[in-house]
C-alpha cells in the first residue's frame, strides 16, 4: 500500500487533488484508516489516475470522466477518444496561433502608420510575357487564404517545368482575379513562370504538359513597390502603395501582381515586387 503522499508523488499530482477526487467519488483510496483517517492507495490505482489526468487535461469534466471510467471504457476506445480530442485541441491551438500572428501583423501595420516612406513607389510599364501557368481558387484575397494556395502551386509548377525539360526565364509571378461578381469572396489564383520559345503551347512531344502556356498581358501603367519579408506580412507595404496611389492622383485598376525577386533562405529574406495597374484619376 502507498501513503497518499507517495501515491501523489508517483502520480504527479497534489495531495489536495487526490482528496478532491476522493470527495467527488472519482478516485477512492484503497483503504482509509478508521482511527487516523489516513488514506492509502495501491500502485494499481495509478492506471485510473493516469486516465483521470489525461481526460482532465483534454477538457473533459469530472462527471464525464467518472461516467467513462465507470463504464470501463476499453483502452483502445479510450486511446481513440484521446486522439480525437488531441486533434481537436491541436486544431484550436493552430487557429489561435494563426490569429495571434495576424493580430501581430496588424499591430505592426498600425505602428508603421505615418512612419514608413512613400517615395519608393515607381510607376512603370510592365511588358507582356509568355509564361507557364497553373491556377487554383482561394477562399478570399487575404494572406491566410492565399499563402496555402500559392506555395504549393509554385512547387507544383517548378516540378512540371522540370519534367518538361524547361527552365524558367525569369522570376515567378502570382496574380489574382475575382472568381465571381463583386469585390469579395473567392479569387482565382494564377502562378506563372516566364518561359522561352522551347515550350510549344500546352502540349509536349509525349502528351499534355501539366501546365498551360499563356501570354501574360502587359500593364501600360503600374504602380510598383518592393516588399521585403514574408508575404504574410505584406499588408503595411500594400497600404503604403494604396496611400501613394491616392496621394499622387492615380486610381487602381485591379489587384496587384506579386513578382518574386528573391526567395532564398527564410521568409524574412524574401523580396517581392508588387505591381498594381493604375490610371491617372483625371483620365476617367
Amino acid at each position: 500500500m502507498l501513503s497518499i503522499g507517495d501515491f501523489a508523488k508517483y502520480g504527479g499530482v497534489s495531495v489536495r487533488m487526490l482528496r478532491h477526487y476522493d470527495a467527488v467519488g472519482l478516485l477512492r483510496p484503497a483503504r482509509v484508516d478508521e482511527f487516523t483517517g489516513y488514506r492509502s492507495y495501491t500502485a494499481g490505482q495509478l492506471a485510473r489516475l493516469n486516465r483521470v489526468i489525461a481526460l482532465r487535461e483534454l477538457g473533459f469534466g469530472l462527471r464525464e470522466i467518472a461516467e467513462m471510467l465507470d463504464e470501463e471504457v476499453a483502452a483502445v476506445e479510450l486511446r481513440a477518444m484521446l486522439r480525437l480530442r488531441r486533434a481537436q485541441l491541436a486544431a484550436a491551438v493552430a487557429a489561435d496561433t494563426d490569429r495571434l500572428l495576424r493580430v501581430e501583423a496588424r499591430l505592426r501595420t498600425i505602428e508603421s502608420e505615418g512612419v514608413m516612406p512613400v517615395d519608393d513607389v515607381v510607376v512603370k510599364r510592365i511588358p507582356a510575357q509568355r509564361v507557364a501557368q497553373l491556377s487554383a481558387e482561394a477562399e478570399e484575397l487575404l494572406p491566410q487564404y492565399i499563402g496555402p494556395v500559392v506555395g504549393p502551386l509554385f512547387r507544383q509548377l517548378c516540378g512540371e517545368l522540370e519534367r518538361a525539360g524547361l527552365r524558367p526565364a525569369g522570376p515567378g509571378v502570382a496574380r489574382y482575379a475575382r472568381a465571381g461578381e463583386g469585390e469579395s469572396g473567392p479569387v482565382r489564383v494564377h502562378v506563372a513562370m516566364p518561359v522561352t520559345g522551347g515550350a510549344r503551347g500546352a502540349y509536349g512531344s509525349d502528351g499534355a504538359y501539366g501546365f498551360e502556356v499563356v501570354e501574360l498581358p502587359a500593364m501600360e501603367s503600374a504602380a510598383t513597390v518592393v516588399h521585403r519579408g514574408s508575404m504574410d506580412e505584406v499588408l503595411p507595404t500594400l497600404q503604403r502603395l494604396g496611400h501613394w496611389i491616392e496621394a499622387n492622383g492615380y486610381r487602381s485598376l485591379g489587384i496587384a501582381r506579386e513578382v518574386t525577386l528573391a526567395a532564398e533562405g527564410g521568409t524574412e529574406n524574401w523580396v517581392t515586387e508588387l505591381q498594381e495597374p493604375v490610371r491617372r484619376a483625371d483620365e476617367g
